[in-house]
């Protein structure tokens, strides 16, 4: 055997006692790529087979060709990839970046102006542009966009990173803003019911919260548009013009005492059920409903005490609409009319004595005689609940499923756990609430109540023809709630003409059963329709004549609004996209108002009182048209006073829908302010306020 010589056996000790160098190696460690994208990494230095081993496969995907590691992206988030064989492992960070965003997507500007746009998620290099450097300029530092306004007009703000580019649109308008049209906006704002009432004590019992909802549209008058985006909608609190404001409902109710155990939630004071606050000192923002094309506040926990403790169940509050820059564009003045004034005291207050009507109510077992009168005239309500019910088996039922004593509303109350109506008798007003077999809430108080008498005339509720029936309960003989323009309307000798059982009949038919609360109501067309002006909205058996269609949509409100079968008033819309409330006022409260508070809203906007109907509130120039105006109206003002010649010859029935039969004038051609037109050859003819228009006022009748 030869044995090796010296530089031989020095080599092959050291190839036996080295470390193995060679281990698993990655082209990369790292990727940052976008959602649905592709990347390959090459491995090296690998002995044997090869393992994929990934931490979150709902964001990547792998595949393994030979040395070849192919990554697909899926969703967005992190994965880490650990790659090894018999010897060694590597680790690769894969962050899959969401779509780049941008915010605001719009912006409304006016000339001279700044805004930013904020940048997010994006990938690889970022570049801006602008289509038109005329109109606006752009600057970028980080994922910060600075967009200046330099002159009226429109351009695109492009933002572009390695995916592709987002566009913004931006409009410049001049400076000259106004308060409520008298500039390049709009804005119209509005309460939806008229009045919201809420429970003057939440300790024993509640009917409803403090919730009152505020909605809002804005106007663009260069083109009669509504504005959508890029603007911001705030309300807070407004001293109306006898110096009442209410800016804080802390203090004026125990609601929020309550709140946790009649409604479930924990709420922050001065917060309302749906999380937006009182309207304070500070602006708070209305959100945007895209389905309605409106911004809207909802369950603003307003109550009817101003800041000085002084009852005023119509507080205003200032809406105010501002540019992406913060620049006012427009602002309103509106009430948001709430009353405490719901009250059972007229028959269920403690007495000694008094109207047969009021002992009648008497529990047997006698009245509570609580010192605190909110409270007194609810225990003995609960008092009189438990003693009907006593003996039923569903009531005894309700208790347990609810939780309540099973001794009765009463001693759960007085146990210091008030009670929520709408927790066994469900309400629309309270979605989600009620319970299976027993009577909605509207059916089961206005059913119960039609036999009752009225303390006041000795007459059953269900008998009255007036509205004194319905103050009983609803707000009220202080309050006033039936105050717009059909709650006004008189009949030539000075009496109402129209009461509230004039729209929704009498109470048995308010309580009928299987009528839907809240929903099942006279719209729009159960009176005006066929250029008729009805007091009425029953047929001839007493019903609500609830017309689903009619051959005369023109003041149809929307068929199935909210929902099918249902033809609501407060929830339909009309001329160019507008709420059909936003110009003829709230439900209960049309324009024009018995109540100051209410008409300033229409006073600012178009100089009057009254529905707003100048068509310069939403157009800076009119446009002339013949039948595209609201309610398929022609183009009103001088303007048509010159033309409507040329399109009336030969179609003159046509105009008899408005201005009467006998074209000497109808309610629907009424004048709502003193005006004088020029009428050819130099004549002028004048109207006054609530005069009626007709042929005859200028021509020998229509056909001259």
């Amino acid at each position: 055997m030869r044995i090796a010589g010296k530089s031989s056996l020095l080599a092959l000790v050291l190839i036996l006692v080295a470390p193995l160098t060679w281990a698993l190696t990655l082209s990369k460690t790292s990727l940052s790529m976008g959602i649905g994208d592709s990347a390959t990494v090459s491995i090296s230095g690998s002995s044997g087979t090869i393992k994929i081993a990934n931490s979150n496969p709902a964001v990547v995907s792998t595949r393994l060709v030979r040395s070849t590691l192919t990554i697909q992206t899926l969703a967005a988030g992190t994965a880490t990839l650990t790659i090894s064989d018999r010897r060694s492992k590597a680790t690769l960070t894969v962050t899959v970046i969401p779509p780049m965003t941008v915010s605001p997507q719009s912006l409304v500007l006016t000339a001279g102006s700044v805004a930013t746009v904020q940048i997010s998620n994006p990938l690889g290099t970022v570049e801006v542009a602008v289509s038109d450097d005329s109109k606006i300029s752009a600057t970028r530092a980080g994922a910060v966009v600075t967009v200046s306004a330099l002159q009226v007009g429109s351009a695109i703000l492009s933002v572009r990173d390695s995916r592709g580019a987002l566009t913004i649109p931006v409009t410049v308008l001049d400076n000259s803003s106004g308060n409520n049209g008298n500039g390049n906006f709009s804005l119209v704002a509005w309460n939806d019911l008229g009045m919201h009432c809420m429970d003057a004590d939440y300790s024993v019992f509640a009917i409803l919260p403090p919730y009152n909802n505020l909605h809002a549209q804005l106007v663009n008058r260069s083109n009669g548009d509504l504005v959508t985006s890029g603007v911001k909608i705030t309300y807070q609190a407004e001293e109306d013009p006898d110096g009442s404001i209410n800016s804080t409902s802390l203090g004026k109710t125990n609601f929020w005492t309550y709140v946790k155990q009649l409604f479930g939630v924990e709420l922050e004071p001065d917060t309302g059920l749906a999380g937006k606050p009182m309207a304070g000192s500070s602006p708070a923002d209305l959100d945007y409903r895209a389905a309605s094309q409106e911004f809207v506040a909802e369950g603003v926990p307003i109550t009817p005490y101003d800041d000085t403790g002084n009852k005023n169940y119509y507080p205003l509050v200032k809406v105010v609409a501002t540019d992406t820059g913060g620049n006012v564009l427009a602002s309103a003045r509106v009430v948001l009319p709430v009353s405490d004034e719901m009250s059972c005291a007229s028959c269920h207050a403690s007495r000694t004595e008094g109207a047969e009507a009021q002992l009648a109510a008497k529990p047997a077992a006698g009245w509570v005689f609580d010192g605190d009168p909110e409270r007194d005239y609810r225990r003995n309500v609960l008092r009189l609940h438990d003693e009907m019910s006593a003996d039923s088996a569903i009531y005894t039922s309700a208790l347990m499923a609810k939780g309540y004593s099973s001794a009765g509303l009463l001693a759960t109350a007085d146990g210091g756990n008030p009670v929520l109506c709408a927790g066994c008798h469900a309400s629309n007003a309270l979605p989600g609430t009620g319970l299976s077999g027993i009577a909605p809430l509207t059916e089961a108080m206005h059913a119960r109540h039609a036999v009752a008498v009225n303390p006041g005339n000795s007459l059953k509720l269900d008998d009255s023809d007036n509205r004194s029936a319905c103050y009983q309960c609803h707000p009220g003989s202080e309050t006033r709630c039936l105050r717009g323009a059909m709650g006004s309307a008189t009949n030539p000798d000075g009496s109402m003409a129209m009461q509230c059982q004039s729209c929704h009949g009498k109470m048995s038919t308010v309580g009928a059963h299987g009528r839907v609360g809240w929903l099942d109501q006279p719209n729009c067309q159960s009176c005006h329709h066929d250029g008729l002006r009805e007091v009425s909205a029953l047929d001839e058996l007493g019903a609500v004549k609830n017309f689903a269609a009619t051959l005369d949509p023109r003041f149809a409100s929307n068929p199935d609004t909210p929902a099918p079968g249902f033809s609501l008033f407060r929830m339909s819309e009309g001329h160019g996209g507008l709420q059909c409330e936003s110009c003829h006022g709230a439900t209960h409260a049309e324009y024009p108002s018995s109540h100051d508070n209410d008409n300033l809203l229409s006073q600012d906007i178009q100089g009057h009182e009254g529905t707003i109907s100048e068509c310069t509130v939403c157009h800076q120039q009119v446009p002339f048209t013949v039948d595209k105006g609201p309610h398929g109206m022609h183009t009103t003002g001088q303007v048509w006073v010159k033309e409507h010649h040329n399109y009336t010859e030969g179609k003159e029935n046509s105009c008899a829908y408005c201005h009467g039969a006998d074209f000497r004038g109808s309610p629907l051609a009424t004048i709502r302010e003193d005006i004088t037109f020029t009428v050819g050859d130099g004549r002028t003819h004048s109207y006054a306020k609530g005069e009626q228009v007709g042929c005859y006022d200028c021509h020998n009748g229509p056909y001259h």
